[in-house]
């Protein structure tokens, strides 16, 4: 992959905020004149699943980013339309990580273009620059981004790119000095929405590059004209616990106790994911309405879910995900020799498993790198509906393991019980995790 440009920011507070001067330390960051050059490249691109026409009844009433005169409808839905059922929740899922909370929505759009130059992802970078140019404050963010001059930016901002990148990186990339910065600039509520915001990012770049979505020409020719929305700064330096989040607590207490969930009989009860989740309960909510219209459509067996999240979160080196993992294949009855195996090597994953494994973590790592020959290999194994289901659930995972890890979250009694029952030891990171 040739990168552009390698930015090293200089620091916001003494040492705590700079990124390494060593290249080969720093994050690669691809320079947006790069990004804007792909993404014209890619106008004519032809994508790896369907896209439904813009007349289509689908696409009617939904939530957008738009004016109602200027009411486009962006590939990302095109492609969802094979899930029919998750094109509303998603319409939902972006405009709620874009224009709720407590957050500038373009601090937030500014953040999702910072991960767009991580992945080298032109697709996201051309919609994120469209909607930054719609207003004075969104200009403001877009100029230092595009200069890579970043002195006179303030520093909340400049803060919020930075944990934009260290997390994109690698989901254990915020260290804990970083992390007591950030606090001394976002309280709990605002540190989850960023958190938020990172995963969403991630997952959205992960599958508009695994499906080659073609970039829209108005993405690149025009300017966003924004429908109307209200941002209030908070003044309190604590996140204050509202009615919003008190109900949906009470809603999702309720979902957990489903035995028709997708956790049911895990034994953990009210998952911390979810504790921490809930301090943004629009945010949860969206984007838990949308897992759960992605997971009714699903054609793989639910022990391949889990194998390739257990794969990506292997992978990511993610504590919390893999303990939830290992759980779940443990419920299901996966022989505990097989999940013995399965922590040191490949060997005990059948050809499906392995099809879709491979794929998970060349997605996870290097997502502007996959091919029509790595998703044909894909349809080959599992068909069109099956390929498209590896690819949601390797996003799916792109999200969590940023979330949970990325704040430390403890893992569950249970989780560990079962992780020590199976493998006879701790958790701990090992030479797998990066392979």
């Amino acid at each position: 992959m040739a990168w552009a440009l390698i930015v090293t920011l200089a620091p916001l507070v003494p040492a705590v905020l700079a990124t390494s001067s060593v290249e080969s330390d720093a994050i690669r960051i691809t320079a947006l004149s790069t990004l804007d050059k792909q993404a014209r490249s890619r106008v004519g691109a032809k994508p790896r699943v369907p896209l439904a026409a813009e007349a289509s009844d689908l696409f009617k009433n939904l939530e957008s980013l738009e004016a109602p005169e200027s009411d486009p409808t962006p590939n990302y839905l095109r492609a969802l339309a094979v899930r029919p059922d998750a094109v509303k929740p998603m319409a939902h899922l972006v405009r709620t990580v874009l224009y709720s909370g407590q957050l500038e929505p373009e601090v937030k759009m500014s953040m999702g273009l910072r991960v767009a130059q991580v992945l080298e992802s032109p697709y996201v970078a051309a919609h994120m620059q469209r909607l930054l140019r719609a207003s004075k404050r969104g200009q403001a963010l877009l100029d230092p981004l595009k200069s890579a001059k970043f002195d006179a930016m303030r520093p909340a901002d400049r803060l919020a790119l930075n944990y934009a990148e260290w997390l994109t990186e690698d989901v254990h990339g915020v260290s804990d000095e970083n992390f007591r910065t950030i606090r001394e600039y976002f309280n709990d509520a605002q540190i989850v929405e960023l958190t938020t915001t990172v995963c969403f990012f991630n997952y959205l770049i992960r599958f508009s590059e695994a499906l080659n979505l073609p970039v829209e020409e108005w993405a690149l020719d025009s300017t966003a004209k924004p429908a109307e929305h209200k941002y209030a700064a908070p003044l309190a330096r604590v996140a204050l616990i509202s009615d919003a989040e008190m109900e949906a607590t009470a809603d999702m207490s309720a979902k957990f106790k489903d035995p028709k969930g997708p956790a049911a009989g895990w034994g953990i009860g009210f998952a911390n994911s979810m504790r921490s989740m809930l301090r943004t309960p629009e945010l949860a909510q969206a984007w838990m309405a949308y897992g759960a219209s992605m997971r009714a459509g699903m054609k793989i067996s639910r022990e391949l879910q889990l194998q390739i999240s257990f794969a990506v979160s292997t992978a990511n080196g993610c504590r919390y995900c893999t303990l939830h993992q290992v759980l779940g294949l443990h419920r299901l009855g996966v022989d505990p020799g097989k999940l013995l195996r399965m922590q040191k090597d490949d060997t005990a994953l059948t050809p499906q498993e392995l099809a879709a494994v491979v794929f998970a973590r060349k997605l996870t790592r290097a997502p502007s790198s996959i091919t029509d020959a790595d998703y044909g290999l894909l349809q080959k194994e599992f068909g069109d509906d099956g390929a498209f289901d590896v690819v949601l659930q390797t996003c799916n995972f792109a999200y969590m393991n940023r979330f949970t890890d990325g704040l430390h979250l403890p893992s569950e009694d249970e989780a560990v019980r079962v992780y020590h029952e199976v493998y006879g030891g701790d958790w701990k990171r090992s030479e797998r995790d990066f392979r």
